[in-house]
Order: C-alpha cells, then structure tokens, then sequence
C-alpha cells in the first residue's frame, strides 16, 4: 500500500508533539506539510530533519492555514489532522467540512493515542478556554508539594516560537536562563511565577527527551497545559479549570470539553468577582458531563500594592495577550482593578497602536479599551512598548504574570496587579493530592 499524505493543522505546539509520537518513525505516512494559525509569524519556517527523523531528510515545510485547501489539493493529500486549541466547535467543523469537500478525510488524534507514559507520578492541570486561571491553579498545586517536601518540576505547553533545534529541550531554573533561550512576553508570563518560587520549569519541541530530562530531578511532575489543550503525558490525577465569567464555554470548545468529559478535579475559578447565576450554570454543566469529578470552588483576588494609587488617574490597563485574542475575554484582572479603585478614565489605546499591535486589533475587535501584552518576537516587543509610551495617561495598569518594565521602557509611572488562587472548599486540592496520588504511590 502507497503511504497516506498526511497534512498537520496546528500552531507551533500540539501539532508537533502529535507528529513527534505518532507520525514521526511511522512508515504508513507521509507529513507533507504543517499548517500554522493563530500565533503571528510562525508559517514560512520548516520543521527541521534533526526533528523530523530519518524519513524525512528535509524536514517538513510549515505553511500558512489561509492555503489549506490549495495544499491538500496540489499535494494531492489524503488526511488532513488538526492538532490545535482553544476553537469553538463550530469552527472545527467549519474547517473539517472544507477539508472533506476537498478531498481530503479530517482527523483527530485520540488523546490516548498521544499521551506519554512516566516513571514519575504526573499531575496535570488544564482548562476548558484560555484564560480561565490555569496557570494560579498550577502555582498552586506546585506551592502544596513543594511544601509537601517533594522535588517538583513543572512541564509546559509548547510555545516553540524560535529556531526549533535550539528549543527541542529547554530547562528554566533561573531568570536569566529567560534570557538566554530568548524568550517572547507569553513565554516569560508562564515562566517566570515558577522560576521565581524555585520551582525548575521544562519546555520546548521533543516532549518524550523533556520527559526525560524532567525525570531525573523530580519526585512528581505538574503538567502545565496551555490554550486549553489536553496533556502530553498519563496524568495520575486530571485536574480542569473552569471560568464562571464565559459560562457555557466549557460544553462549546474543543478540546476544552474533552478536558471536562477526563477530569477527574474541575476547579470553578473566580467566584468571587461573578454571578450566582453564572457559577449554577457551570456547575450543572459539569454535572452533566462528568458527574464523577469532584467540584472545588475558588477565589481569584487582585493582590495590589498601594491601590489608591489608582483613584483619579486616566489608565491605560495591558492584559495578558492570549487571554484576550484567541480566549476572547473582554477584560481581566487589569480592568476589575481599575474600576475597583476609582480611575478616572481608562483610555483608548487603538488610536496609538502601531504595527502589529494595530493588527491584532483589527483582527481581534472585541478587545476594546485594553491593551493585550503582545510580545511573540522583538519586533512586536518594540511595537508593544512604542504603543504604550504614545498613550496618553497618568498610570500603565498592567494585569500579566510578569513585570513588563523588566522588558520593556514605560516611560510613565505603572503598576503591576496580580492575582492567585484561594479556595473556598476546606478538603482542597491538597486533601486531593494527598490521597489520590501520594498515597497510591506509596502502596506501589
């Protein structure tokens, strides 16, 4: 039998890794191409042959999702996988059905199917949409066994945005090692909250030789997981973060909704700052879908210092930047704070966005007011930076994990706000930890 050619829709994460572990050493395919979307200027690049493997001596071409269908049809493609995030079901089907008027069969690859077995007990925390507080609730689990006494290492979600060879194993343990892997604001944003409680974090392409790696200095790994996709690696425990502010969400994008229907924990976030109505209608979905998991509710508080600074003062807010794009939130921590302590006026960063910050913008329109922390090279850092010094205000609210003024030159007074998770339930995440994973672990 001829080999299926086979094209891969991602965006510089999942696609690879399902390459990685599933197509790479197989002889049944041909990978003709990778398709890129969402993340600025990843297409026009090649899959690298030290990645690729022996069949593929020169790599593997990475082409631009707008040519999807020109692709399958002069490569005469008979699979077409997609192996991206955070996308409504309606927009899947939308892209499987033009797939499948081509010619072409569409695919998904089971989760199963592409999820590596440790030696070391895993837990895995991920989300039903970005922006839903995956990444306090993974502070916070890493917070509890580091207590616990255990030598903690947390894996994250792709985000291989650079030369893919150098970044095929990336290890952060200190602040600099940000710098020397050169790494983009969304990078730095996940990073730098664990490297800063001294917790060593993983990243990269080959998430089989990370593994690896990873293995040799921990008791127990945190999978990491971002744009709400599934994990990489056999959790022993599954725990799935929920956001209250877009209930229903969680029933209407994939895989958010795979990750509901596997959790074995489902953490309703932001309780504090929505409606009673809200939460019940997460909480019902949930119940609905997977009656098993076990229901924590939890807190986001803004942590602030000197909050009356803000009282009077014209703000520009700067949100983290995903949250708002493909997560489609219209506000965030940046602006509950603003409104929260009196500014006098939050201003309109659109007239003075430049460059790609402008198009993110026109491409993303229910931003509004705020400003997302675009920064996926240095060329959008600069444009990012430029955006914020030519708006006219009194004080930069900035709302994202990191502090932006280390990166970049603000040339007017800001203020960083922050948020962690608190829960609600007495017998929390903790209790969970302890039962379900440590002391199995021990009986083994």
């Amino acid at each position: 039998m001829s080999k299926k050619r086979v094209v891969i829709m991602g965006a510089a994460g999942r696609d690879f890794h399902n390459f990685n572990v599933y197509y790479r050493d197989n002889p049944d395919y041909d990978v003709v191409a990778f398709t890129a979307t969402q993340i600025p200027d990843i297409d026009g690049r090649k899959y690298p042959p030290e990645l690729a493997g022996s069949l593929y001596p020169d790599g593997i071409p990475i082409l631009s999702e707008a040519d999807l269908i020109k692709i399958v049809r002069e490569k005469k493609v008979d699979e077409v996988v997609f192996a991206y995030s955070d996308v409504s079901h309606n927009y899947v089907m939308d892209k499987a059905c033009s797939v499948i008027a081509a010619g072409a069969d569409f695919r998904f690859i089971g989760a199963e199917k592409s999820m590596i077995k440790s030696s070391k007990p895993v837990i895995s925390i991920c989300a039903v949409r970005t922006g839903c507080g995956k990444s306090q609730t993974t502070r916070k689990i890493a917070t509890v066994l580091k207590e616990l006494g255990l030598r903690v290492t947390v894996i994250r979600h792709p985000m291989p945005y650079g030369d893919l060879n150098k970044q095929r194993v990336q290890r952060f343990a200190v602040l600099e090692d940000l710098d020397k892997h050169e790494c983009t604001i969304e990078e730095r944003e996940e990073y730098e909250p664990h490297i800063s409680a001294g917790i060593i974090v993983y990243a990269g392409v080959d998430y089989l030789d990370i593994l690896k790696e990873a293995e040799k200095e921990s008791d127990i790994i945190i999978w990491d997981g971002g744009n709400n996709d599934l994990p990489f690696y056999i959790p022993d425990l599954e725990v799935v973060v929920v956001d209250p502010h877009r209930p229903g969400h969680e029933l209407l994008y994939y895989p958010g909704t795979a990750n509901l229907y596997r959790a074995d924990v489902v953490v309703i976030n932001k309780v504090d700052s929505t409606t009673h109505e809200n939460i019940e209608i997460v909480e019902n979905n949930i119940k609905l879908k997977n009656p098993k998991a076990v229901i924590i509710h939890a807190d986001s508080p803004i942590i602030i210092d000197k909050p009356e600074d803000i009282k009077g003062k014209k703000v520009l807010v700067v949100e983290d930047g995903p949250t708002l794009t493909h997560g489609e939130m219209k506000y965030g921590a940046g602006i509950v704070a603003a409104r929260q302590y009196g500014a006098h006026e939050i201003i309109d960063p659109r007239p003075y966005a430049t460059g790609s910050i402008k198009k993110t913008f026109e491409k993303y329109p229910h931003i509004g007011t705020l400003l997302p922390a675009m920064g996926y090279s240095k060329t959008q850092m600069k444009e990012l930076e430029k955006t914020i010094n030519d708006t006219p205000c009194d004080l930069v609210v900035v709302a994202t994990p990191i502090d932006l003024g280390r990166l970049l030159k603000i040339n007017k007074p800001y203020k960083r706000v922050r948020y962690e998770l608190q829960e609600k339930e007495a017998l929390g995440l903790k209790y969970i930890i302890e039962n379900r994973v440590l002391k199995s672990q021990k009986r083994k």
